[in-house]
């Protein structure tokens, strides 16, 4: 049986359109269904890539809202959709423990460094300040930290003689928008 998922975006959602080509007629196609695409900004591009898709979409501002209050609005949102797993795909706002408490172990996010080495925004900067000659592309599982929850798998992304950030950034997404493809297919196999 397919697994019903949520994609949770912020912006222009490229790892929401990358997953979404993947379950219409890609390595996903067979494990699950692409149920909602969900953005707390009303301007997020994704949403009408989704639409686009033909996938349903909803749209919940957060701005001034707590995060605990905006969260249960988002959970009577997801509840008579029976999902099996939210997909955090650009996702810029830290959940609540109202939401990862109602979906534990099954929140999953991407990040573009090793999460045991730096959290939050702006990863693949801090790989490009520092002068690193790699870095790492993480899926892991959402806690109530940012960036804290258990690895569920890494790639090693080289960035060796890559001159620009924006070199960085475009070798990343390539590897996320396959990466996390893959990630989820076996996610909804075994679980």
């Amino acid at each position: 049986m397919k697994k019903r998922i949520a994609i949770f975006i912020s912006g222009r959602g490229s790892n929401m359109e990358a997953i979404a080509g993947q379950a219409r007629d890609g390595i996903l196609r067979d494990v699950c269904e692409i149920v909602l695409v969900f953005s707390n900004r009303p301007d997020a591009a994704g949403l009408k890539i989704a639409e686009n898709m033909g996938i349903s979409t909803a749209c919940i501002p957060s701005a001034g809202k707590k995060r605990g209050e905006f969260d249960r609005d988002v959970l009577q949102l997801l509840q008579p959709l029976n999902i099996d797993l939210i997909v955090l795909a650009g996702y810029m706002r830290l959940l609540s423990p109202v939401l990862i408490r109602a979906y534990p172990d099954r929140i999953v996010n991407i990040h573009p460094a090793d999460t045991r080495a730096y959290q939050g925004i702006d990863a693949y900067a801090w790989a490009f300040d520092n002068k690193l000659p790699k870095t790492y592309i993480t899926v892991h599982f959402v806690d109530e930290g940012m960036d804290t929850g258990e690895i569920i798998a890494q790639r090693e992304l080289n960035i060796k003689g890559l001159k620009t950030l924006e070199q960085i950034e475009e070798k990343g997404l390539a590897l996320e928008h396959e990466m996390y493809s893959e990630v989820l297919r076996d996610l909804c196999k075994n679980t």
